[in-house]
Order: structure tokens, then sequence, then C-alpha cells
């Protein structure tokens, strides 16, 4: 680590030019010393002997990438996260994918997995989940590992549940934990129609042709002309009238190749493909 602050500087924002070079992740407009202090953690979690050798472990080894990626981004989420988003969700998509006989899902950057296991749930307590199939993807293997393991600190609890029923629960959240040792973990039940694997955005194709895809507040970490491209890959990985779900802060898909999004729910950032 250099101990000039000027030096140290440039070689941050190095680290975060390779990997936008190389990964197609910009995180250089993130504000700077935040960004500073993640990827000095970074640095000292990892063997590299200073920042230049951290730029060049992270070209030449995308394993390493994908661990120091999870140190970089801030993966906020909570089960239920966004009510609103998930009773909308509820009331008005799935009465339309009652209509598939299989149905398939998709979390594009699932992070820890909260959303996923909610989707479990949701579907579950809809009655759908014998023909669901979810696929679960991340960069991250950290971030996979905490998705597949399902199993949450106690502390969150209440307001898991609080988000529960202002989403339109029809149960207890309490059916669908167990508890021990200040943790709760998801029942076995809800995990038999998922799929955790690791993916890239960038680079990989979708899953295949799913009836909905999540991917919120993931295009947040990416520039224009690359949030562009995996945005078509998305739309590419969605069925005709299937529907493409963001975060609250990310922009409309808009027409892609001659593909056409309309509104379903524009409040819950929800489109259908035309």
């Amino acid at each position: 680590m250099s101990a000039d602050p000027e030096v140290e500087e440039i070689e941050v924002r190095l680290v975060l030019e390779a990997i936008h070079a190389r990964y197609g992740y910009d995180l250089r407009d993130y504000a700077p010393p935040s960004m500073r202090r993640r990827v000095l953690s970074a640095l000292a979690r990892s063997d590299a002997a200073n920042l230049g050798d951290l730029q060049h472990r992270l070209l030449a080894d995308p394993g390493l990438f994908g661990v120091v990626l999870d140190q970089l981004m801030v993966q906020v989420s909570e089960m239920f996260r966004d009510p609103r988003f998930f009773l909308v969700f509820r009331r008005e998509i799935v009465p339309l994918l009652r209509t598939y006989p299989l149905i398939k899902i998709w979390h594009a950057g699932c992070a820890s997995g909260e959303e996923v296991y909610t989707t479990a749930i949701l579907l579950a307590e809809e009655g759908l989940s014998d023909r669901t199939q979810i696929y679960a993807t991340d960069l991250s293997p950290p971030a996979l590992e905490r998705a597949q393991e399902g199993v949450y600190s106690a502390d969150l609890a209440g307001r898991f549940a609080e988000n529960y029923r202002a989403a339109g629960g029809t149960a207890s959240f309490g059916d669908y934990v167990s508890s021990a040792y200040d943790r709760i973990a998801i029942h076995e039940s809800l995990r038999r129609n998922i799929v955790f694997f690791q993916h890239n955005l960038v680079s990989d194709q979708p899953p295949g042709e799913m009836q909905v895809i999540f991917c919120r507040n993931v295009l947040i970490y990416f520039g224009g002309e690359l949030r562009g491209r995996v945005v078509a890959k998305l739309a590419s990985g969605l069925c005709r009238g299937g529907f493409l779900c963001f975060g609250n802060s990310e922009q409309p898909p808009g027409a892609i190749d001659g593909v056409v999004f309309r509104e379903h729910a524009a409040a819950e950032r929800i489109f259908r493909k035309g």
C-alpha cells in the first residue's frame, strides 16, 4: 500500500478501471471515500502485496474477481423488501402466471438469497410451487454460498415478518423458518424447486426462457452502454408476455432490438415484454 495518499488514490482508481475493462462492472462513479475504503479492505483480506499486485491478480483470475466483487458491492437485501412490490406481484402477476403449465423464474443477481426465498414463500401460498422452477444466480461465490445456506440473523426476523404481512402474507412468517442459536433457517420445503449457480450477466447467456426475471438493484452497477447490453440479454431470456422486474431507482427498459416493454406496474418497476 502506498504511503502517499495521492498515489494511493490513483492506484484505487486503476483497480476500478481494471475491473471495468476486464469484467464490465462499473464501480468508478461511486463515492470515492466509500469505494476507497472497500478497495483497501479487499486488499487487506487478500494475499496481494499491494494495490498494483491486486490489480494484476484481478485481471488474471476471474475467481478472485468474484470474491473481491462481493466485498466491493454493498449487497443490501431483506425478505419481502419493498412490500408494496410483492403485494402488487401477488395480486397482478400471479393470476397471469397461473395460465402457464410450467413457470420459470430467474433471480439475476440474487445476492444472499432473501428475495429468492421471498418468491418461494409467495408462490407456495398461491399454490404454484409444484409447477415453478426458480433459478437464482450471482457472480459472487460467497454470496451464492450464503444464499444456498438460507440462514440469517434472528435479529432480522421481526423486520422480515413485518414486511411479510405488509406484502399480503396469508399465514405467519414463522411457519417458513426454524430458529436456533440466534439464527433463522429457511425450511427445506421451500428449497426444492430452487437452483443456485454462478452466472455473469455480462458474458453469460440467460439460463432459458423465463416467465419472470427479477433483476432488482443490480443494473445500478453498470455503465450506460453495458447496461443496455445486459437489459437486451435479459429481454432475450423472457418469453413473450413475460415480466421484467427492476429496482426502484432503475430506468424502464423501453424498446430493445425491436422488442417493446410496456409498463405493467410503473411505480413498482414491473414491465411486460410485448
